[in-house]
C-alpha cells in the first residue's frame, strides 16, 4: 500500500483548496472546511488524489454525492493529463502488441494509482463544467462487448462539440489519455 508524508498531505491540501477556490462553477454548493474535514478523516484515500495531482491530472471536486457522504474529484487538467499519455487501452492490449509497445496501459496506471477511469456519462458531465480535450483525447471505461471486440473508445472536444468515438485497445498516440475520478 502506498503512503503519503504529512508534507505532501500539506501541500496537496494548498494545491486544492487554491483549485477549488478558483473554479467555484464546478462545486458551488460545497464548502472547503467540509470538504478538508473529510480528506483528512480519509488520509488512505489522499494518496491517489496525490497521484492524480503529480500526474498533471489537476483534481478538483466536481459533484457531492449525498446520498453516499462523498466528494467526487475528477482530472480537472484542461487537456489529457500529460504524465498519462501514450498508453493503450489495458493490459491485454499492452500484451497483444509485439513491437513499439508503450509504456503501460491506461487501465493498468488507473488500478495503481487507485482510481476510476471516467466513463463516458462522466465524461459528457465533465464537458458540461467546462471545455476539455480540445487537443487531446482520453480513453474512457469501455463496456465488456466492445472491448471482447477489441475496441475501446474515447472522448475529445472539437468543433464546439464532444465525441465519443472508438479505436483498438492497443493503439496508442501522444495525445490520448486518461481521466479519472476519485470518490472520497
Amino acid at each position: 500500500m502506498k503512503k503519503i508524508t504529512e508534507e505532501n498531505i500539506n501541500y496537496l491540501l494548498k494545491v486544492l483548496k487554491e483549485r477549488f477556490e478558483n473554479n467555484m462553477h464546478r462545486h458551488e454548493l460545497i464548502n472547503w472546511n467540509d470538504v478538508e474535514n473529510k480528506l483528512l478523516n480519509n488520509k488512505d484515500k489522499l494518496v491517489s488524489l496525490h497521484e492524480m495531482e503529480i500526474t498533471r491530472g489537476e483534481p478538483d471536486i466536481v459533484l457531492y454525492d449525498d446520498n453516499l457522504d462523498q466528494y467526487v474529484f475528477y482530472d480537472c487538467s484542461k487537456e489529457t493529463p500529460l504524465s498519462r499519455r501514450s498508453l493503450c487501452y489495458d493490459n491485454e492490449a499492452l500484451e497483444s502488441r509485439k513491437s513499439n509497445r508503450p509504456v503501460n496501459s491506461a487501465m493498468k496506471m488507473a488500478e495503481d494509482m487507485e482510481v476510476t477511469i471516467l466513463n463516458e456519462e462522466e465524461y459528457l458531465y465533465l464537458q458540461k463544467l467546462e471545455e476539455f480535450d480540445l487537443k487531446t483525447s482520453s480513453w474512457l471505461l469501455t463496456d465488456k462487448e466492445t472491448r471482447s471486440l477489441g475496441g475501446s473508445i474515447f472522448g475529445d472536444r472539437r468543433y464546439n462539440r464532444v465525441f465519443i468515438y472508438h479505436n483498438g485497445s492497443e493503439s496508442y498516440y501522444s495525445t490520448r489519455g486518461f481521466r479519472a475520478s476519485k470518490k472520497i
